[in-house]
């Protein structure tokens, strides 16, 4: 009933259409993006919906134009390299105008703006393109600015020019300092400007309509998004961790679709006939003709390749280990549900010798909150979900008699809320979780009703900045009981909740989709009363912070929500762990003083601080090779050391959460800042100045799974911390009773 009034009370409110003004650019793209209805009544749909009924509702007016405006020239060039003042204000007086583009379904406003931006994209190219055919000169003593964000629009063509003229220099330069000849440097990056050029086209009006939506969508509130038809298929996959295709993780180099990954057991890996760097070019469903597929986006190669359980797809392949001419081989192949187990939690355990003690810890990884929402809805009993999936891998920890539990969840940015208070349930006996507060004022909590615990031995939580939401909540809960420690860095910050209304419901015809809506609803808190809102979650026990607060997480955020509270929830706590951590920092700070790993990753940070700070690199070339063999002389100590067997470092790798300024960007900006991470895992390799589709797969691949195999120093100290735990907690029964109340001798141990 309430969704059929909602229905009936947006159709009423979306009866009224009119014409806005259109401002014309003077010249523009030869490929021209325009709108089309079902956009333009997406638009209005959404807009109703998030006026009304969003926590923070925000009236469509010129002020939340302005906003918009302003939101989608930085989603479209944040760095700005490619507008110019002129531009901007040619476009002035559509600055109050796009809440009437919106209310009177006419996009033209925002598609205009698009068009003009492909054709200064194109031109920019091509004037980096003409460059290459220059004498550059690397004796003179300038610099590149590397983030641009909060920089002025250039205030003359001539002006952005010089811009590019820098960057197609320090282009040239990382390229020639990693050993290029003059020849293979102009082929690499005349074929560079020209595939962004390529990627550009590649573009269609529903990314322009998404990212003009986002644009209006994150003007209200950070974690408020708008999903086309096909990005709202993609989030419905990431949170079931399972799909209908044939097992192949698909990449574009070049014009060719390529084979990246081919899962175990899959459809793709039983044929017996596809590896790793197979070319793809074309796409025939059942008995049907190929579609040939080469040049285009990978996204909608693999929309022709996915398909219903069952039904059978054939492939046009080129061996990747053979020419372009060689012979193709047909492959043909039944798809079938495939589950995505590299987002799914892991287990793994590492000993920790202490003295002539060694203590087991086990790790149990969870990179998202994960719920096939239809399979369990439909009262599939083996519905995939991380809570079971930590349930189960509890049990085997507890067969392999672990003395400790850490639950890993850096980077994991958030997920299912159900999940977040199920997998709490593991760890406590019953009790509230997490409160909920409506727009209206309404709290709710939400609470474990299920008696028992999973695990009732001692356990830690590992966080980073890139732990958000559901992350967040289920650390948050877990300190707040007592019942086990948080280790790491100061959370993502993002206290709020969001649900998905789908625009679908408002279409006439079952043809046209409308996307979805990722809009925020509620707030959650603490159960102690507090919010992790912009404040996030602060650890029991700090490591080495590896992030820049200002430039990622909820507080880089211009109107993310303030820090609030409210009435605490009637909960009582599992045990109080204030006694055992004065000991453990001690302990924890005495450690790390004297190792290596840490104190390398530290350096790293400071540099990285450092250099971000100056915001400039040099385009000398003898300034930059002496700065290239100091790191150079860095990375051979600590090789040196390795070989000595006494470790190296891998610093942590922060990635961007949901909803991260990272994330806004749709097109590609060429030697982009990263914005997000301060320390690399591969901070000291030697700069090769190539992107990842410019190197040979094969290294790519290897590159990849030795980072990933590399030594972690922060789950290592981690470990060493919760070994320090389990420790204490034996030799002295007192404290054990006094902090850990619950625990059962001999149980989870």
């Amino acid at each position: 009933m309430k969704k059929q009034m909602l229905i009936l009370a947006l159709a009423a409110a979306c009866a009224v259409s009119t014409h806005a003004v259109v401002a014309q650019p003077e010249k523009v793209a030869s490929t021209q993006m325009k709108p089309v209805a079902a956009q333009t009544q997406a638009a209005l749909w959404a807009s109703r919906v998030l006026g009304r009924y969003h926590y923070k509702a925000t009236p469509l007016d010129d002020a939340m134009s302005e906003k918009i405006f302003d939101n989608y020239f930085q989603t479209l060039d944040s760095e700005k390299l490619y507008f110019t003042q002129a531009d901007i204000d040619r476009f002035a007086p559509l600055r109050t105008k796009l809440d009437d583009a919106i209310n009177n379904e006419d996009l033209n406003p925002p598609f205009t703006i698009y068009n003009l931006y492909q054709q200064r994209f194109a031109d920019r190219m091509n004037y980096a393109r003409s460059l290459l055919k220059t004498k550059l000169d690397f004796t003179v003593d300038e610099t590149l600015q590397l983030d641009r964000e909060k920089a002025p629009w250039a205030k003359s063509e001539d002006e952005i020019r010089d811009l590019w003229r820098k960057r197609v220099k320090n282009d040239w330069l990382r390229l020639k300092l990693a050993g290029k000849e003059e020849k293979a440097i102009r082929e690499t990056l005349d074929k560079r400007y020209e595939n962004y050029i390529g990627r550009m086209k590649k573009l269609n009006n529903e990314d322009v309509f998404q990212m003009f939506m986002n644009a209006y969508a994150t003007a209200i509130e950070p974690h408020t998004n708008y999903l086309g038809p096909r990005s709202a298929d993609n989030f419905d996959i990431a949170m079931r961790l399972s799909l209908e295709g044939i097992g192949a993780v698909l990449q574009s180099r070049d014009d060719y679709t390529v084979i990246r990954e081919i899962v175990p057991g899959s459809p793709a890996d039983k044929s017996g006939k596809l590896k790793v760097g197979d070319r793809i070019v074309g796409v025939a469903q059942g008995n049907g003709p190929f579609t040939d597929v080469l040049g285009w986006r990978i996204d909608d190669v693999v929309q022709l390749v996915r398909g219903e359980k069952g039904s059978t797809v054939r492939l046009d392949v080129i061996p990747g280990d053979a020419g372009v001419d060689a012979k193709h081989v047909t492959v043909s192949m039944v798809r079938k549900k495939i589950s995505m187990e590299e987002q799914a939690a892991k287990k793994s355990i590492i000993q920790v010798k202490d003295g002539g003690v060694t203590r087991r810890i086990g790790i149990i990884s969870l990179p998202t909150f994960y719920q096939d929402f239809e399979a369990r809805r439909k009262g599939d009993k083996d519905f995939k979900s991380a809570t079971r999936d930590v349930a189960r891998i509890l049990g085997e920890l507890k067969k392999d008699k672990v003395d400790n539990v850490l639950i890993d969840l850096r980077n994991n940015g958030g997920g299912s809320l159900v999940e977040a208070v199920e997998l709490t349930g593991l760890f406590i006996d019953k009790g509230p979780v997490v409160q909920q507060r409506t727009a209206e004022g309404r709290v709710e909590v939400e609470s474990d009703t299920v008696p028992g615990l999973a695990w009732d031995g001692p356990m830690g939580v590992l966080i980073n900045r890139g732990s958000a939401s559901a992350s967040e909540i289920f650390a948050a809960a877990i300190q707040d009981y007592g019942r086990g420690l948080v280790i790491g860095e100061p959370s993502f910050g993002k206290g709020t909740v969001q649900t998905l209304i789908d625009l679908d419901r408002f279409s006439q015809s079952d043809k046209v989709r409308y996307g979805e809506l990722k809009m925020t609803i509620a707030q959650f808190f603490r159960i102690n009363g507090g919010t992790t809102q912009l404040r996030g979650v602060t650890p029991d026990i700090k490591l080495p912070v590896t992030t820049d607060p200002d430039m990622f997480g909820e507080s880089s955020f211009d109107n993310a929500l303030p820090w609030v509270s409210i009435k605490p929830a009637n909960y009582v706590p599992s045990g109080d762990l204030k006694e055992l951590v004065a000991p453990l920092q001690k302990r924890h700070e005495a450690r790390i003083a004297k190792d290596r790993d840490i104190m390398d990753l530290r350096e790293d940070i400071a540099e990285v601080i450092k250099l971000r700070k100056e915001n400039a690199i040099s385009l000398n070339e003898a300034v930059r090779r002496k700065e290239r063999d100091a790191q150079d002389a860095r990375a051979k100590m600590r090789e040196a050391r390795l070989a000595a067997g006494k470790g190296a470092t891998v610093p942590d790798e922060p990635a961007a959460a949901p909803g991260g300024k990272e994330a806004r960007s749709k097109v590609p900006e060429p030697t982009r800042p990263a914005k997000t991470v301060v320390a690399s895992r591969n901070s000291l390799q030697r700069d090769d100045g190539l992107q990842a589709d410019e190197r040979a797969l094969s290294a790519e691949i290897a590159a990849e799974k030795a980072a990933k195999d590399a030594k972690d120093v922060l789950l290592q100290e981690a470990a060493h911390i919760l070994a320090d735990e389990a420790g204490m907690l034996k030799t002295d029964t007192r404290m054990a009773s006094r902090t850990m109340p619950y625990m059962v001798p001999g149980r989870g141990n």
